[in-house]
């Protein structure tokens, strides 16, 4: 993209340098010295100077004025181009106990709400904002990875074997797509190369790309326990990054990728990217889980059930349990909540902000979420506000996903 620079402002060398200016009354000087008449000398001399100086600070304002509009334009043009570089909203919305997702995006105040198409809650924006990748939820092609323009337009079927295809993840450079199918595999972003890195259960959870794309955290449980392991991007040089014997998951690199927070017995823990220094940042008895990095590295947001969530038949079992939003120094210090019935934390590209899940209505068997909207708060926790506002009673919007700024 070709930018054009703003014109240059004014400098002393225009119109007149002062070089210039000091010939020209000195030969103005000399020409009435010449002609022998003191009095007119002086007084042209003084006219001249003050002609010159009218003329040159007509144009010196004549040049300012139009830096200014220029300036202005510039201004103008920025402004716009800032508007549409503005990041979005992206959420799935699903009707009251059906599974008929679809997915949304909207502006981040909650304006210019848009359907885009029909997909489960798994999403993601590619890290230039300019595409999604999703899993479909239409009857007639469940599960499959599909990628489209952040509009909805282009969509475009990237796998072909129905029932098993969730949890994509973009690599940084916009190049592939790391998804589950029976252990981890990965895909071009047009659909073509796709090759599977891992045989094994991979726990549900998404792989996780280091920010420079030259590795991928995943879980495992392939020594019978759920562990970390990382592998370079192309499958090799795998290695198990903990060694505990509960479950561990939820690896998210830091943004610099010298570390790895992740979740071990329920509580939120980080160690190196080699898996050496692990050390535990929360110390409850309640269960903490999705660690999400803020883009400057200094704080992890988390989301914390207090009480047991019951999906079984036992009425009114599930009443007690709380879900909320927290955050914390990277190091574990100041950890604090920000949101009550709430979940899915997510930040802003700026770290301004994030986006969250509220919980409107609880169902009464199990304790879980059956209606929801989008909210958005300042990164301290106040300002919260409800985006979607969904009219009616029954609908369930979740896992917001806020998109990079466009480039």
């Amino acid at each position: 993209m070709t930018v054009t620079a703003p014109p240059r402002p004014p400098r002393p060398s225009d119109p007149v340098t002062h070089e210039e200016f000091d010939a020209l009354v000195e030969a103005l000087i000399e020409e009435a010295r010449q002609r022998g008449l003191r009095r007119r000398r002086r007084n042209v001399a003084i006219v001249t100077f003050a002609a010159l100086v009218g003329v040159g600070l007509f144009a010196f304002l004549g040049r300012s004025a139009q830096s200014q509009t220029a300036s202005s334009a510039l201004a103008a043009r920025s402004s716009a181009a800032g508007a549409k570089t503005e990041s979005r909203i992206a959420f799935i919305r699903e009707p009251m106990g059906g599974y008929a997702g679809v997915l949304w995006v909207m502006n981040p105040d909650g304006s210019g709400q848009r359907r885009l198409a029909p997909a489960h809650p798994e999403m993601r924006w590619s890290p230039d904002g300019q595409k999604i990748v999703f899993v479909s939820s239409l009857p007639t092609d469940v599960d499959n990875l599909y990628v489209m323009n952040a509009d909805g337009s282009g969509q475009r079927k990237l796998t072909h074997d129905n029932g098993r295809e969730h949890s994509p993840v973009w690599s940084p450079d916009g190049r592939q797509i790391a998804y589950l199918s029976n252990g981890v595999r990965v895909v071009n972003a047009d659909g073509s190369g796709l090759r599977r890195l891992t045989r094994n259960g991979s726990g549900g959870l998404p792989p996780a790309w280091s920010p420079d794309g030259q590795q991928i955290a995943f879980v495992s449980r392939r020594d019978s326990n759920f562990e970390i392991y990382a592998m370079r991007a192309d499958g090799s040089g795998q290695r198990r990054l903990t060694r505990n014997a509960w479950r561990d998951s939820d690896p998210v690199w830091s943004p610099d990728g010298r570390q790895i927070a992740f979740v071990s017995n329920w509580q939120v823990w980080v160690m190196n990217a080699d898996g050496s220094g692990q050390r535990r940042l929360t110390y409850n008895g309640a269960r903490n889980f999705a660690p999400r990095w803020s883009p400057d590295g200094q704080r992890i947001a988390f989301e914390r059930r207090v009480g047991r969530v019951n999906y079984g038949r036992c009425n009114g079992c599930g009443r007690a349990a709380k879900f909320e939003v927290w955050v914390m120094n990277a190091d574990g210090s100041e950890a604090r909540m920000l949101a009550q019935d709430s979940a899915e934390p997510v930040w802003s590209s700026d770290g301004g902000k994030l986006a969250f899940t509220k919980i409107l209505r609880r169902d009464l068997r199990s304790g879980g979420p059956v209606e929801s909207d989008i909210y958005v708060m300042n990164a301290d926790g106040s300002g919260q506000r409800n985006l979607t506002r969904t009219p009616g009673a029954g609908s369930h919007e979740s896992v917001p996903a806020w998109s990079p700024a466009q480039k």
